[in-house]
């Protein structure tokens, strides 16, 4: 049986990672299972949702997560709000044996705080808050840009570079 394979979204709130996670579910030719990182947010208690060891902890399952189902031969998309530095360098070690597609999505700022405002579950500012250092001092094997390109112009950029390329960016952190 083949090594699991990550493709990883990172992106702001409201960028556009959920959508283009659905579609390259349904256009690989592969099982890709979408773990995102509101869904983990969603299971801490509301009055822990400020705590910061506790938010700590859940973010450390949720990356130990995805390198557990990529270590049992899952296929992972990986939909990610990389504020933290550390927490890219805790995903890269414990990805570091395996394929993973790093991708960086992009989108203007005024675009991101329209999207922002149409979403009931997301707080005003946040993609404001998120913008300058989302992808600060990363390097991606691909970058989208969801405003400038429909969700499907998207996705085949990146199928494109799954089909015929090997990932690096990820080796290199």
């Amino acid at each position: 049986m083949e090594q699991g394979k990550v493709i990883f979204l990172n992106g702001t709130s409201s960028s556009g990672k959920s959508t283009t996670a659905k579609l390259l579910q349904q256009r690989l030719d592969a099982a890709f299972l979408h773990m995102q990182m509101d869904d983990f947010f969603n299971i801490v208690p509301v009055q822990y949702k400020d705590d910061v060891e506790v938010c700590g902890r859940m973010l450390a399952g949720f990356h130990h997560s995805i390198s557990a189902l990529v270590q049992t031969n899952n296929n992972v998309i990986v939909d990610h709000v990389l504020f933290h530095n550390a927490w890219l360098k805790e995903c890269a070690e414990l990805l570091r044996d395996y394929y993973v597609l790093f991708i960086g999505v992009h989108c203007p700022l005024p675009e991101l705080e329209r999207r922002e405002k149409q979403r009931e579950d997301r707080g005003d500012g946040w993609a404001r808050e998120q913008y300058e250092v989302i992808h600060a001092g990363k390097a991606y094997d691909v970058e989208i840009d969801t405003f400038a390109s429909t969700p499907e112009e998207c996705v085949e950029q990146i199928i494109a570079f799954y089909m015929s390329q090997q990932p690096s960016a990820f080796k290199q952190l």
